[in-house]
């Protein structure tokens, strides 16, 4: 799955659009490394999203096509 489409489907960020951005702006690592928003998520993978002065580091264990809210955490783990 695309990264940008994990950090909507994850709700760790609202929208693609705005996913897409933040991987342009090198503000998304994946496992210590700037990564472009078509790169390829997979379960293992370390992502860091920095937010201004804050850092979300997450660690994925699922990834799925499409999930309800409630359920959007069993997709990643913070580290």
């Amino acid at each position: 799955m695309r990264l940008d489409k994990f950090l909507k489907v994850s709700r760790l960020i609202k929208r693609r659009t705005v996913a897409n951005e933040a991987c342009d702006a090198g503000r998304v690592l994946v496992n210590g490394r700037p990564a472009k928003a078509s790169l390829n998520v997979k379960t293992g993978d370390v992502i860091e999203i920095q937010f201004g002065t804050n850092s979300v580091k997450v660690e994925v264990l699922d990834v799925q096509e499409t999930v309800k809210k409630d359920d959007a955490k069993e997709l990643y783990r913070y580290l």
